[in-house]
């Protein structure tokens, strides 16, 4: 339990990153509720999933017909950038106005390219404390997670599985040192209550 509720003097951004099935949202959300309570500080939440899911799905509606696809190359061409540019503009409205954001979505291209530790590239105010955490599972076990909880915007994944995985990695601990490397394949107390504790008191 996070004991020290003073006041600090700089907004935290907190990105939340990782593959489909990771539970990337019910992690945030536990860590979002946890630290509202249990600190001074104010934590929002801003998933793109969310924000941009039923935007998403009508553009893809009209064009294929299909407003579940997420994950085919017309969609990575033409709407998946300018959701995460929407997203980052939001999260800046609330830093500027000293609120502490999570921002949850893959961002695996913005991982690859060490972009979230670009303050130039985020436009962030200098003193905006940056956390980078990478949640993982194993492939075999985000996929059994995927087909469990039966979104239809997974389906693209499912049925194009060797091509999907082509995109999935794994970052290295040495190459990616901005990174905390979170397993979630079990439900592990103690390793949620250190990252916890990493994100109230140690963002870089």
């Amino acid at each position: 339990m996070v004991t020290d509720s003073k006041h600090l003097p700089m907004s935290k951004l907190i990105f939340i990153c990782g593959h489909a099935g990771t539970g990337k949202t019910t992690l945030a959300k536990r860590l979002v509720r946890e630290l509202n309570e249990e600190t001074a500080e104010s934590f929002c939440l801003l998933d793109k999933d969310t924000l941009y899911g039923n935007y998403s799905s009508s553009v893809m509606g009209v064009l294929t017909g299909n407003p579940n696809d997420r994950d085919s190359p017309l969609y990575l061409q033409h709407l998946r950038d300018p959701e995460y540019a929407g997203l980052l503009d939001t999260a800046r409205d609330n830093l500027d106005l000293d609120c502490n954001v999570f921002v949850v979505g893959p961002l695996s291209r913005e991982i690859r390219e060490h972009k979230l530790i670009d303050r130039e590239w985020l436009r962030v105010p200098e003193q905006t404390a940056i956390s980078i955490v990478w949640v993982h599972l194993q492939e075999d076990e985000a996929r059994r997670r995927i087909e469990k909880r039966g979104n239809p915007n997974d389906q693209w994944k499912l049925e194009h599985w060797d091509q999907y995985r082509t995109r999935l990695f794994m970052p290295q601990a040495q190459e990616y040192p901005e990174l905390r490397l979170y397993d979630n394949t079990t439900s592990d107390e103690a390793q949620y209550q250190q990252l916890k504790r990493e994100l109230f008191d140690g963002c870089d």
